[in-house]
């Protein structure tokens, strides 16, 4: 149990460092410069979701997981799209939208108990 917890608080960690990594690009009429922070916070959410699949196996909220790694998916591939380019203010807003909805989806309780 401490070591899923412990895996557990990483991922949060790594999840509030990308979500201010995009508030420090707030949009603002001058193109703020980005580094690679959210490729690694990226890289150590998708790590970290793995472990705590793989500690929770076979007792896994799949209605939780498969949409959480659609949005994943979402969000590296707009990411993919603007490498190297600022983000427009739509970008910058479905990014944050995506992020807040991944947050979203991970603290509901929906009462299905598996």
């Amino acid at each position: 149990m401490l070591l899923f917890n412990t895996i557990l608080l990483l991922h949060f960690l790594a999840f509030m460092g990308y979500l201010g990594t995009l508030v420090i690009l707030w949009p603002h009429k001058t193109t703020a410069i980005r580094d690679k922070k959210g490729l690694i916070l990226g890289m150590i959410i998708l790590f970290t979701g793995l472990l705590l699949v793989a500690l929770k196996y076979p007792v896994i909220n799949y209605y939780k997981v498969v949409p959480k790694t659609i949005i994943f998916l979402g969000i590296v591939g707009i990411n993919i799209l603007y490498d190297g380019k600022p983000y427009t203010k739509k970008v910058y807003y479905t990014l944050l939208g995506l992020t807040l909805l991944a947050a979203g989806i991970a603290v509901v309780r929906t009462g299905v108990t598996v």
